[in-house]
């Protein structure tokens, strides 16, 4: 295999999905030539193989070189990715300080998901000056960029006039687009409304995508949410929620 067979495959997203898919080997060593002879792009992709550990060994403070690698070349969802290391501590010590210097960068160069992570930390005043006011402004242009987790927490604001007018229409709207963009959260928080619109039937499409969907933390508070439904169908999927959260929690489990 030639080395310019190894560039497309990087750059090819679909072929290199379809490679890790069926050959996890191949493809992390498709994505180390080329990150080794200075593809940006699959200097950004080493560095979240290494990070998950998919068909190389996981080693998570060589991912946090690999990204700071080409964050330094501007790669801005390297500099997202070095944001998340020290959000939480992977490969370095913790800090959201550090992370919102990151994401900030991401977010003023226009990258979505930097915007949404440091919406996320200006919101709860982690690692900044909480600041709802830019928080929001973050959330709202992420999510005209089409970034499905900030139109939920978009609508969030719009539902709970959280430093903005209440406006529930323009909520529900988000919810929609965040639930059909599929997040989980969205999809939660808009059979919410459909639920107590009426449309029980919708709702539980919903509820189901959230449950196929959701991590583990929110399918725990959802369950409990869910467990306090007026609506039987609504409330019988509480059960569901509590089932799948604890098949995750098994599959997390070190043997």
């Amino acid at each position: 295999m030639s080395f310019q067979l190894r560039r497309e495959e990087v750059l090819d997203g679909e072929r290199l999905k379809a490679m890790l898919d069926e050959s996890p080997a191949r493809a992390a060593q498709a994505i180390l030539m080329a990150a080794r002879e200075g593809l940006v792009d699959a200097q950004a992709l080493l560095g979240q193989i290494l990070l998950d550990g998919r068909g190389i060994a996981q080693d998570q403070p060589l991912a946090l070189r690999w990204f700071e690698i080409a964050a330094r070349q501007g790669h801005l969802m390297a500099r997202n990715m070095l944001g998340r290391c020290h959000e939480h501590g992977w490969g370095c010590v913790a800090d959201a300080s550090v992370a919102a210097r990151h994401y900030r960068v991401g977010a003023e160069a226009g990258l979505d998901w930097a915007m949404y992570n440091y919406a996320n930390l200006l919101a709860t005043g982690r690692g900044v000056v909480e600041d709802q006011p830019q928080a929001l402004s973050f959330y709202q242009r992420a999510a005209d960029l089409g970034h499905a987790k900030s139109m939920n927490l978009l609508g969030r604001y719009l539902e709970e006039g959280r430093i903005c007018p209440v406006d529930t229409e323009a909520a529900r709207d988000w919810y929609r687009r965040s639930a059909v963009g599929g997040d989980f959260r969205g999809q939660f928080s808009y059979a919410a409304m459909l639920a107590d619109e009426g449309n029980i039937d919708e709702a539980l499409v919903w509820l189901r995508k959230a449950l196929a969907g959701g991590n583990m933390n929110f399918l725990r508070v959802a369950s409990q949410t869910l467990s306090c439904a007026t609506d039987p169908q609504i409330r019988a999927l509480a059960t569901a929620y509590v089932q799948r959260y604890a098949e995750l929690e098994l599959e997390t489990t070190p043997l």
